[in-house]
């Protein structure tokens, strides 16, 4: 095997790796998955980790960006073939740093979900539309800086008129069961 065939066959390889991964992104298949045992989420705070340099989108680039260069150089340059490899490391280098960049700049504002977070169980709100006797009204309460709004029944199933605060002590199937901040405090 000469230099130009291993150059050659590296562009391949990362090419058609990153070909089969944007392929097999938009197929949504719903193949077998591994489930290992895991373990629950620690209440952790903060942004998301940062993404691994060594991940399959930044290999892949890599390949085809040395492959591709070092085949070039080869082929038409006629290169030392040290120069050669050092160029080529170069350009993988570069195109695995471009694609980290992109996705880095995606993925700059997410956040990571955490279930506490949406837990309705205390929520503080206002009814806005009155809860009749055994019946059910709308709470609106602020999450995430949004004004939010929730179905709602009396925990004594009992009215409460409009514009009263109360809290939220259970959630169950969509419905936010309250009571009055008045009868809390």
């Amino acid at each position: 095997m000469n230099w130009e065939t291993f150059y050659l066959t590296t562009f391949m390889v990362g090419f058609l790796l990153s070909l089969a991964s944007v392929l097999a992104g938009t197929v949504h298949s719903h193949g077998p998955h591994l489930h290992g045992h895991g373990h629950g989420n620690g209440n952790v705070l903060g942004r998301g980790g940062r993404i691994s340099r060594f991940n399959f989108a930044a290999i892949t680039a890599f390949l085809a960006w040395f492959g591709g260069t070092g085949y070039l150089l080869e082929h038409y340059a006629g290169v030392w073939v040290y120069l050669g490899l050092l160029v080529a490391c170069a350009a993988g280098m570069a195109g695995a740093s471009l694609v980290l960049w992109f996705v880095a700049k995606l993925t700059a504002h997410e956040n990571p979900m955490n279930p506490v977070d949406y837990d309705m169980v205390g929520v503080l709100g206002r009814v806005s539309s009155p809860i009749r006797r055994a019946g059910t009204g709308e709470v609106l309460y602020l999450r995430d800086g949004a004004r939010k709004c929730v179905p709602a029944r009396s925990e004594d199933f009992g009215e409460v008129a409009r514009d009263t605060e109360v809290i939220v002590t259970r959630y169950e199937k969509g419905i936010a069961y309250v009571r009055r901040w008045e009868d809390v405090q």
